[in-house]
């Protein structure tokens, strides 16, 4: 089901249209929406981060990364120096390199929901993310961002020891399922425990319950005094729909996917042509 303000699919937003309010709290997902598809943050995009945070208005990354990989862009972390990883389920205080918020999973229900997977959707296999990095089923997928990264697992065991501690994600791969059909035969058994979502390819991403990025965000928010009316979103997956649903304003990137267009208020040009950038240059009027 979509959520409430979907459904109204704008075009997209020419620079010279898109003057508003300063907003207090800008929130934006990395991949596919922020970051260009060489994995890099253009010289355009960096300087209007930066105006934006001269002038006062705080920047939050917001993605389903894990820590690992986000840390490749927190060089444009704002002055505020916090970052939300794993779709909500841990925020980074960049300046300090240390949680700042954590929000896991048990091994109890991790492990719980695992097993239900399993027994429905045969052929799925299993990772978990937590803070001190990830652990696999010797015959789980890895990630191909990983292995570019030389990124390892701490471990490689059995399902019944992956999760040893507080979990962050837990990731399913295999199956046989598209992305989308993937989540909906999750969320038919799981639904109801845990919260279930993807961001590109046929990956589950799997969190505690009530942690979204929305939910994080919303903390943060908080923290700085901002209200969700003065919040702008971008973003271009699934995992970005609850994000995009509460903030007051919200943009989907031109190549997102389709819910996302049908949620967002406006339409952003798409990633690789920094529309995040073109976008928040016209707020500043630059």
């Amino acid at each position: 089901m979509l959520s409430p303000g979907c459904g109204r699919i704008r075009p997209v937003v020419p620079p010279a249209e898109t003057s508003q309010r300063l907003p207090r709290l800008v929130a934006t997902d990395l991949d596919g929406t922020l970051v260009r598809s060489d994995g890099t943050v253009s010289a355009y995009t960096a300087q209007v981060l930066a105006d934006l945070d001269d002038r006062g208005v705080h920047v939050v990354f917001v993605t389903g990364r894990p820590l690992r990989w986000a840390r490749d862009v927190f060089s444009y972390v704002g002055s505020h120096g916090l970052a939300i990883v794993s779709n909500g389920a841990l925020v980074w205080d960049v300046a300090a390199d240390l949680p700042w918020l954590e929000r896991p999973m048990s091994p109890a229900v991790t492990l719980d929901v695992a097993r239900s997977l399993r027994a429905a959707i045969p052929g799925v296999r299993f990772a978990v993310e937590t803070v001190a990095g990830w652990a696999m089923e010797p015959d789980y997928l890895r990630h191909r961002a990983d292995d570019d990264r030389g990124f390892s697992p701490r471990r490689e065991v059995a399902l019944e020891e992956l999760a040893d501690g507080p979990v962050l994600k837990l990731l399913a791969r295999g199956g046989g399922l598209a992305a989308d059909e993937f989540v909906a035969a999750a969320v038919a058994v799981v639904g109801d425990r845990v919260n279930v979502t993807h961001s590109s390819f046929p990956l589950l991403e799997i969190s505690a319950l009530e942690v979204t990025k929305a939910s994080t965000l919303a903390l943060i928010a908080e923290k700085l005094g901002v209200e969700a009316a003065d919040v702008i979103a971008f973003g271009d997956m699934p995992n970005d729909l609850p994000m995009l649903t509460w903030a007051g304003t919200s943009y989907a990137m031109a190549d997102a996917h389709p819910t996302v267009l049908e949620c967002a208020t406006h339409v952003a040009p798409g990633h690789d042509d920094d529309g995040v950038a073109q976008v928040l240059a016209g707020v500043l009027d630059r």
